[in-house]
């Protein structure tokens, strides 16, 4: 049986915690600030704790053997 590999864009954008919550950067900044609140563009600095069933779904689909 084939080894399960991760996802090589998910090590780029998730990070595991050591109590195993999942990291991430904010969504809707990459582009288009113009248009964007200062208030959204502040609170969307640095990352994000996911949900917990989202982190789940990230973890069991993309990232089977941790990073």
């Amino acid at each position: 049986m084939p080894k399960m590999k991760t996802k090589s864009s998910a090590k780029k954008r998730f990070k595991i915690t050591a109590t195993g919550k999942v990291l991430a950067a904010a969504a809707g900044k990459r582009h288009g600030m113009i248009k964007r609140s200062n208030k959204f563009i502040r609170d969307a600095r640095g990352t994000m704790v996911l949900a917990e069933a989202d982190g789940k779904k990230v973890i069991k689909n993309y990232l089977p053997n941790g990073l």
